[in-house]
């Protein structure tokens, strides 16, 4: 069998995650990035993307070389409910958190691209997860292949959308190689864009899915898993990582500084259509649509994974997708009903999220220097180094803003 080959028919647990890192969630802190600050939050795309990476690869080769998922192995080492419990919890909060952000994405999507208003928008978004792990509860295959039709959306969209609003060289240099904030507000969605990138439910999914690729394979087999994964994982976030860096790219083109106080993402589509026509105001709706949808499966699956990993138990899949889907129905429709706007709860979400980053790649990092866990698929002592590295951006980063409010 080629290469290539070996690839396609290991890919799948990095698509699955991928799709979490070009989520809503990013659609709210890129937009206003891009629009408010132009181009100098570009760096913090890279960043958060580089980081995204090395956690997920960690991830996924947690998964490979124990067999278990992260949330499996931290539940043995806690050993006590004393302390699983307060663990997942914490993990539950972040879950839920994304959970929200996707589903607003969806319930946005719905009401720019059909008109339906957002009152019955939340309510009909409800059913997108549920209809999607119906058809698809059988066949685990349908959905990487559903995931990849999403993926493919998204990214040709944005390359659709920089076509009709082309960023300058000057800028994408700049923002890219000039690391600073304009002030407090700059910090504020610089580490809400960190939040919607690193992911914390998908750290525990990621090694959950490699986990059951390589149950039941022998040492050499996972050896060359671990490969594939590497490749999968770094081609994958490298189209999600281009896609957040579009989407910002394409709300400073479009947006600042003429009209840098955009405030919501259907301000950012009314102002779009007449700026680039009509067309350029569709694709990002279908972009956010197919977001929305991917996204909300991945964070509904990683939910249920994390609770039956720390529990130690099954739980059944229906009930747990039907109440992920719900809990969240009632904030959002309250949000709705008391005029908030959904790009600030998006926004807001991600700021949750990035606090909560810790609970999951400080573990992940700590688990996969482990001789003992990992055998010979133990980090080297650079990958380690650049992991406390990245992990100590994120502390600070998110010190220093709480510091600072």
């Amino acid at each position: 069998m080629s290469i290539f080959r070996k690839f396609i028919a290991y890919s799948g647990p990095a698509l699955i995650v991928s799709i979490a890192y070009m989520d809503p969630g990013n659609y709210g802190t890129d937009l206003q990035g891009g629009a408010a600050f132009g181009y100098s939050l570009l760096w913090v795309v890279w960043l958060s993307s580089a980081i995204a990476m090395l956690v997920q690869y960690l991830s996924g080769k947690l998964g490979i070389a124990t067999e278990k998922s992260m949330a499996e192995i931290l539940r043995e080492k806690l050993g006590r409910k004393l302390f699983i419990i307060p663990y997942w919890l914490s993990a539950e909060v972040a879950a839920a958190a994304t959970d929200l952000a996707e589903y607003l994405g969806t319930v946005i999507a719905l009401n720019l691209l059909f008109g339906v208003p957002m009152i019955y928008a939340a309510i009909f978004g409800a059913a997108d997860v549920i209809i999607i792990l119906a058809l698809t509860s059988r066949r685990f295959r349908l959905l990487e292949q559903l995931f990849l039709l999403f993926v493919s959306i998204i990214s040709f969209g944005y390359v659709y959308e920089l076509l009709v609003a082309p960023p300058t060289i000057h800028g994408i240099l700049s923002g890219s190689f000039s690391p600073h904030f304009v002030n407090s507000s700059a910090l504020f969605v610089a580490v809400g864009i960190i939040g919607a990138t690193v992911m914390p439910h998908v750290v525990f999914l990621h090694s959950f899915l490699t986990k059951e690729k390589a149950s039941g394979k022998t040492l050499g087999e996972r050896r060359k898993m671990r490969r594939l994964h590497l490749a999968e994982t770094v081609f994958l976030l490298t189209i999600a990582a281009l896609v957040n860096a579009a989407i910002l790219l394409m709300a400073a083109v479009a947006f600042y500084p003429n009209n840098s106080q955009i405030q919501s993402i259907s301000e950012a589509y009314k102002t779009l259509v007449p700026l680039f026509g009509i067309s350029a105001g569709i694709v990002f709706v279908i972009t956010l649509l197919s977001s929305g949808i991917a996204s909300s499966a991945a964070g509904t699956i990683a939910g249920q994974i994390i609770m039956e990993g720390f529990l130690g138990k099954k739980v059944n899949m229906w009930l747990r997708r039907i109440i992920t889907r719900f809990v969240n129905v009632i904030p959002t429709t309250a949000a709705i009903l008391l005029g908030f706007d959904p790009l600030h709860i998006l926004v807001y979400s991600q700021f949750i999220l990035s606090l909560m980053i810790p609970i999951a790649v400080i573990p992940v990092v700590i688990l996969t220097m482990n001789k003992k866990l990992m055998g010979e698929f133990v980090n080297r002592k650079i990958t380690t180094i650049i992991a406390s590295v990245f992990v100590g951006i994120i502390v600070g980063f998110n010190s220093y803003l709480l510091l600072s409010l």
